[in-house]
């Protein structure tokens, strides 16, 4: 079994600063072998936006792979923006702007989907296509995930711009048997398999610290793995902490990834610590 904890779109500079003890109590409560953080640490990608986002990384116990989100490229500084526009990012979070986690059950690509000539608009690129189907390459049994900022589909609802490549990059990443794509964003959580892939799941993160809301509260998911099911709970801050809310799974059919009936609620249980 193989647990994930999916953050996303923290936005230091517009954080609610009393919700950050309850998002790190609630993760290490829940034990996971790997937070993921799709993206958007910061508001403005100042430096002491960063320097508050490495703080909160520094005290996840857990491993922690990321990718940068738009918000963390300067906005209101074209020529940082365009000649170097990831430098407090990697100084302050990862040096690595497309990570890889690989054990022995499940293999993780992040992807940096920003585009640095567009605000708000990502890119997915044929380049960056090959090199995560390559990396799944002969990677048979183990759960695929992908992370990005940027989601590569967007609901009827959606005002903003779905960004470059992204239609090419799903159906090349479902031809190479790529499990599960992670996101942000939105500031909108979801879980449902892709309507124009449904042979990848896609799992869309709210925003765990942001004053931005698009939703009733801020919140995160937890993806729990095991014998090809993925169950998907959403946890959502209510007063003081974040607690278990919306829950399903999904096993791997023949025809793409389908609800199963009746077995929510598998990863609102926090683990044990073992003995």
């Amino acid at each position: 079994m193989r647990r994930i904890l999916h953050l996303s779109d923290l936005h230091y500079g517009k954080a609610d600063a009393n919700l950050e003890a309850p998002l790190l109590r609630a993760v290490a409560k829940l034990r996971p072998d790997l937070v993921v953080i799709s993206g958007d640490f910061t508001q403005r990608a100042r430096r002491r936006q960063f320097r508050q986002a490495a703080d909160f990384l520094s005290r996840i116990e857990a491993p922690v792979l990321s990718v940068p989100g738009n918000h963390d490229t300067p906005i209101d500084n074209l020529f940082r923006r365009f000649i170097t526009p990831f430098h407090r990012y990697k100084r302050h979070i990862n040096k690595v702007l497309e990570p890889c986690v690989e054990d022995a059950e499940m293999q993780v690509v992040g992807v940096n989907t920003v585009n640095r000539f567009s605000w708000q608009r990502g890119r997915f690129s044929g380049r960056t296509v090959r090199r995560v189907c390559n990396a799944f390459a002969g990677r048979a049994g183990k759960l695929k995930v992908v992370v990005v900022h940027h989601p590569l589909e967007h609901g009827p609802t959606v005002e903003k711009r779905l960004m470059r490549g992204a239609s090419a990059a799903l159906s090349a990443l479902s031809d190479c048997r790529a499990d599960v794509v992670l996101s942000g964003h939105l500031h909108t959580a979801s879980a449902a398999p892709f309507t124009a892939a449904p042979g990848l799941l896609f799992v869309q993160a709210g925003t765990g610290l942001s004053t931005r809301l698009r939703e009733a509260t801020n919140n995160f998911n937890v993806l729990d793995v095991e014998g090809g099911r993925v169950s998907v709970t959403t946890w959502g801050a209510q007063g003081a902490e974040f607690e278990p809310g919306d829950s399903a799974t999904y096993a791997r059919r023949a025809a793409g990834w389908e609800r199963v009936a009746g077995e929510a609620e598998v990863s609102a249980r926090p683990r044990m610590a073992s003995a």
